[in-house]
């Protein structure tokens, strides 16, 4: 079918593998440089005593013991320093050092080591610890709105819940069981993203699997704003994509800075793209979409920006942003620059972080991150690379993340946070303003993250299979 409701054009104008030190090699003490530091310390603070006059009421005999302590500090604390130097150079053979994380993407090349000091360790502390479901798969709340999150479910059903320490138990805010299929581990209710006026309109949209015949469905839903659960009938279908199978659904949601609904659809399953939709614009599998539901009509008609880049294409889907993706698992605006990032699962080898730009082509299925697919060679100068990727050693299912904007953790503004579902590993990137990026280990974990949330704060939390919700706090 892959098929909508109907498009209009909109006039609107836009608003405009390397590898390093993981969390647990790089936290642990050097005991030589914990001795010296402890004993600078005491010798900073004992000639700080003594200088500031606080001796006044010391003996004479208590006094030339402080001098004589300090002077054995001196010779202690350059002793060490000595040490320390003469075990940095018996210990500085590259392949020496420890050596985790994400492989950086280039095609082989070889950047200068990124800086490690810049990124803290991490640890995750359970949080809203009154409740647990399974399948959890995203968390969000409406623009401007801190006092209540609301939580998908996959099996079809939205809760909600106060935004405090010790909520009571969540809410029914949406129940659409009676339509959804959650047959196969990717099917399922996906994607929530409220209208940037839910304040005013209620509106609200949603991605879910639908079955006989197998279809991604965007509908919009409308809520009545007095706490009472949302009426199913309220139903407006927006967009229905016909799935020749059950995997690689994409389902994510989001609207962007431009105000334009973001929609993220893969490959449409199998292994390998068999009917090779990621490098075919007259399809929507295997893209990111960008519509226009301001003015949705009374059938669900929606708009097509008018500068999307295939609007005058022939043959082309004008929703379509961007493709040549396998299947995008969550994806994010920086809510500082607007810059679109994105978590693209693979097939045998690599998962990929992508910064997803207008009309760009991202090589699945020619291209796995910046490997070629099934092939000796390829052209890889058609495609768009990614920021990072990595191998099967580290994961085998990346988890988009957030550009993180908090401020508990002063030294990751800025970094993009991302996981992996598979062996709990999260990851920080910072770019250095080109394709080179920083990338490290920050905590593993033993979670199955589904998915990250943004709080209202910009604070990240973390939602796992095993059935609780994290925050990332720095240890």
């Amino acid at each position: 079918m892959d098929s909508s409701t109907g498009y209009r054009r909109s006039r609107r104008a836009p608003k405009m593998h390397k590898r390093v030190p993981t969390a647990r090699e790089d936290k642990q003490p050097n005991m030589n440089e914990t001795k010296c530091n402890r004993n600078a310390l005491m010798y900073a603070g004992a000639v700080e005593y003594l200088d500031a006059g606080k001796s006044d009421g010391f003996s004479e005999t208590t006094k030339m013991r402080l001098n004589r302590m300090c002077g054995r500090l001196i010779l202690l604390t350059i002793s060490v320093v000595m040490m320390s130097v003469i075990a940095l150079a018996c210990t500085s053979d590259p392949a020496a050092q420890p050596n985790r994380s994400p492989a950086q993407a280039g095609g082989g090349l070889s950047p200068a080591p990124p800086v490690l000091s810049s990124f803290p360790n991490m640890k995750i502390r359970r949080v809203f610890p009154t409740f647990s479901f399974q399948g959890m798969v995203y968390l969000t709340h409406p623009k401007g709105a801190t006092d209540r999150l609301y939580l998908v479910l996959q099996p079809g059903r939205i809760v909600v819940f106060d935004n405090t320490p010790r909520p009571s138990r969540p809410d029914t805010f949406l129940d659409i069981r009676d339509r959804v299929s959650d047959r196969s581990l990717e099917e399922g209710l996906l994607g929530l993203a409220f209208d940037p006026q839910y304040q005013e309109n209620g509106y609200f949209y949603v991605y879910y699997s639908a079955a006989s015949p197998r279809r991604s469905v965007v509908a919009r839903y409308e809520a009545s704003l007095d706490g009472t659960p949302v009426d199913p009938s309220t139903e407006k279908i927006v967009m229905e994509i016909e799935q020749p199978f059950s995997n690689h659904n994409g389902g994510h949601l989001v609207f962007g800075p431009d105000g334009y609904l973001y929609i993220g659809v893969g490959d449409g399953g199998a292994s390998g793209d068999p009917n090779g939709n990621a490098q075919n614009l007259g399809t929507l599998l295997g893209s990111i979409l960008r519509i226009d539901v301001s003015a949705l009509s009374a059938t669900g008609t929606y708009s097509v920006p008018d500068d999307n880049p295939f609007v005058d294409e022939r043959g082309a889907r004008p929703e379509i942003w961007a493709y040549g993706l396998r299947n995008p698992w969550r994806f994010s605006f920086d809510r500082e620059n607007g810059e679109l990032w994105a978590g693209d699962v693979g097939q045998n080898e690599f998962e990929e972080i992508d910064i997803v730009t207008r009309g760009g082509n991202y090589g699945w299925n020619v291209m796995e991150a910046s490997s070629c697919f099934q092939a000796a060679s390829c052209d890889r100068g058609s495609f768009e690379g990614p920021i990072a990727e990595y191998g099967r050693e580290d994961g085998r299912s990346v988890t988009g993340g957030y550009v993180y904007r908090g401020r508990a953790a002063p030294s990751l503004i800025g970094a993009y946070l991302f996981g992996d579902f598979h062996s709990g590993r999260i990851w920080a990137l910072r770019r250095d303003g080109g394709q080179d990026a920083e990338v490290r280990e920050i905590v593993n974990t033993d979670l199955k993250i589904s998915s990250f949330a943004e709080g209202p704060d910009g604070e990240i939390y973390i939602l796992s299979f095993t059935g609780i919700i994290a925050r990332l706090d720095p240890e």
